[in-house]
């Protein structure tokens, strides 16, 4: 049975006749007729009969057409749940990010959002490839992500908030030749030794891309995902490494200093991935409005 049907049978036993029923519902009368001899057919008993020229319910239809009420009664409530799920600005918005993206954003989110009418958040971080990023939408509300420039698009699955675009830095001891230098030209880091992220992440393609722009292949001797971690090996190795300017903090190592690439446009979007629905929900826009401003403060505050 179709609530199209229902509806149709139901206004019919409350309106006496199929000429009334169409003008209420703003179609023809063959339509409502139409709708009413489908749901006979699913019907073992007969729900109308003619009253002299006028079409009037049985008993068995005005059973399923009290029934009806009943139906548009729940579906009425379902939909003011769904109205109020919406519209509430408290309840949980789950939050998924690669790990620099966590590590300068959940604590600042956390106390934003401390108010007791504010969402509550639930966090998690991952350390995936870029093209499984828009698969993170399915388990939670929002996924900050990041795409190297030149990289594909995301997929038109998802919903795209652009958050910023933070360049790429080497990062070098203060005694390393380079440390000298105010900027760094590809051609200047031949012969070095990398600290890398993982194959397949998007910084090592970005590492391709500049050795290929000075002429070379670059040397990598160690694959650490971690900034943090990774700092600690330029620190004590000399090594050299591709560095995020916002998201990496180097605070506590203030034996390294960052040197801008002279290659204009290097560097990675920072994006907010959701399914369109979501995007719906009060509460989820509260604290999508929250990162922004967030990410916002890392590209005026943060320094090296």
């Amino acid at each position: 049975m179709e609530l199209g049907q229902l509806r149709a049978l139901r206004e019919l036993g409350e309106r006496g006749s199929l000429a009334a029923v169409a003008l209420a519902m703003h179609v023809t009368p063959s339509s409502i007729s139409q709708q009413i001899s489908a749901l006979q057919r699913q019907s073992s008993a007969p729900l109308t009969f003619k009253d002299g020229r006028r079409t009037a319910l049985t008993e068995a239809g005005r059973a399923l057409a009290a029934a009806a009420i009943d139906v548009e009664v729940a579906l009425e409530r379902a939909a003011q749940s769904v109205t109020r799920f919406q519209s509430d600005q408290s309840g949980t918005v789950s939050v998924a990010a690669f790990h620099s993206a966590g590590s300068a954003l959940f604590g600042p989110l956390i106390t934003a959002l401390s108010a007791p009418d504010q969402p509550h958040v639930r966090l998690s971080d991952f350390d995936v490839a870029q093209e499984r990023f828009p698969r993170l939408t399915s388990d939670h509300d929002l996924v900050l992500a990041h795409r190297l420039v030149g990289s594909p698009p995301w997929p038109a699955t998802v919903r795209v908030e652009p958050l910023l675009f933070e360049p790429l830095d080497i990062v070098v001891r203060r005694d390393h030749r380079l440390a000298a230098k105010v900027s760094i030209e590809p051609r200047d880091l031949h012969d070095e030794s990398w600290v890398a992220v993982q194959e397949g992440f998007p910084l090592e393609q970005a590492i391709t891309v500049i050795a290929g722009i000075g002429g070379s292949e670059a040397r990598i001797l160690h694959r650490i995902n971690e900034f943090l971690v990774a700092a600690a090996v330029v620190a004590a190795s000399g090594c050299i490494a591709l560095m995020p300017r916002y998201t990496a903090d180097l605070h506590d190592h203030p034996e390294l200093v960052r040197r801008p690439l002279i290659h204009p446009g290097l560097g990675r979007h920072i994006d907010c991935l959701a399914r369109p629905e979501t995007l719906e929900r009060t509460n989820v826009q509260a604290v999508l409005s929250q990162i922004r401003t967030i990410a916002l403060g890392l590209t005026q505050h943060r320094t090296s």
